[in-house]
């Protein structure tokens, strides 16, 4: 007589075609299992950001479909892939997803390299805001730029995601720190730590700053050129979103690059969960939602209204009722 193998299945947020938010699905697929070096997880929160959306629109290329949504998550380990020694079944990280799995849902594959055991003090909404954002941030900062204590930094969109925790890195580091935003975030981004704010509707940046040792671009085209002008002779603009002018960084007797995020930095990840459960770093999370609303959690991101984060409450277990 013949048995039956059942495959485990689990509730996942995917796209099966590039577009906008009405291409997202709640579906029921398979399981998962970990690799080599990597470890499945139970995610119990998943953080929304900006790239997630420009994937599901294909702005990074055709990456293989269907392709389940998400980077950032909290949880805690369901399996250990083979060779697996680091961490054990039960002990509660944050991180990113592996390529190929997806934190919008209730099971994804991560590996060892890009997850870190989440704080105590830190609940699993919190943690999920943390990876992506902060890790752009940290390696703008302190990789790229290599900000030091006393130098003077410029950070545009300083209430956003990223800029939020470049504030608030760059204060701790003991820079001489400069906002940007709209007029309403302004009480926001000083409780961060900036010590001077801009009101980009209302002055031009570079009549008021020109010394800048350090300018974070996450905005692009021309705020980027303009900013040109903040920097002193020397200085480096670091630009998340496009890559500098070379001529224009010539012009200025400065230095221009573009980043990404190396989620393999997890030595890092853990240095950030330190500061944030210590309190000197604050997460501002500012809308949870169930994971069946995440075309919503796009929708919201993709707007650019909400500058806290936004993020997906996978289960019970994320401290949010459900």
């Amino acid at each position: 007589m013949s048995t039956m193998t059942t495959t485990e299945t689990m509730k996942a947020v995917l796209i099966h075609a590039f577009g906008g938010p009405e291409v997202l699905r709640m579906e029921d697929i398979a399981r998962p299992e970990p690799a080599a070096h990597e470890v499945l997880i139970r995610v119990h929160a998943a953080g929304v950001n900006p790239v997630d959306w420009k994937i599901r629109e294909g702005a990074f290329g055709k990456i293989p479909l269907p392709c389940i949504m998400g980077s950032d998550f909290s949880g805690e380990i369901e399996a250990l892939g083979p060779d697996v020694t680091e961490f054990r079944v039960g002990e509660p990280v944050f991180g990113s997803v592996s390529d190929g799995s997806g934190s919008y849902a209730e099971f994804a594959l991560a590996p060892v390299s890009q997850i870190v055991e989440k704080p105590p003090g830190l609940d699993h909404v919190q943690a999920a805001g943390i990876p992506v954002p902060a890790l752009t941030a940290w390696q703008a900062l302190f990789d790229e730029a290599k900000l030091r204590r006393g130098q003077k930094i410029l950070i545009h969109a300083a209430a956003g995601g990223v800029g939020s925790f470049a504030v608030q890195f760059a204060k701790w580091k003991g820079a001489y720190v400069i906002g940007t935003a709209s007029g309403s975030n302004a009480e926001l981004v000083q409780s961060l730590g900036a010590h001077e704010f801009i009101d980009y509707t209302t002055t031009r940046f570079e009549d008021v700053v020109e010394d800048a040792d350090v300018v974070l671009d996450t905005i692009g085209g021309d705020t980027q050129e303009r900013s040109w002008k903040a920097l002193r002779q020397g200085g480096i603009l670091v630009s998340l979103v496009q890559p500098p002018s070379a001529k224009s960084a010539s012009a200025r007797g400065a230095r221009g690059v573009m980043m990404r995020e190396d989620a393999q930095r997890n030595d890092e990840l853990a240095q950030i969960a330190k500061l944030v459960a210590s309190g000197q770093i604050k997460i501002n999370v500012e809308t949870i939602l169930p994971l069946k609303e995440a075309r919503k959690a796009q929708e919201l991101s993709q707007a650019g209204h909400v500058h806290g984060k936004i993020v997906l409450a996978i289960d019970a277990e994320s401290g949010v009722i459900l």
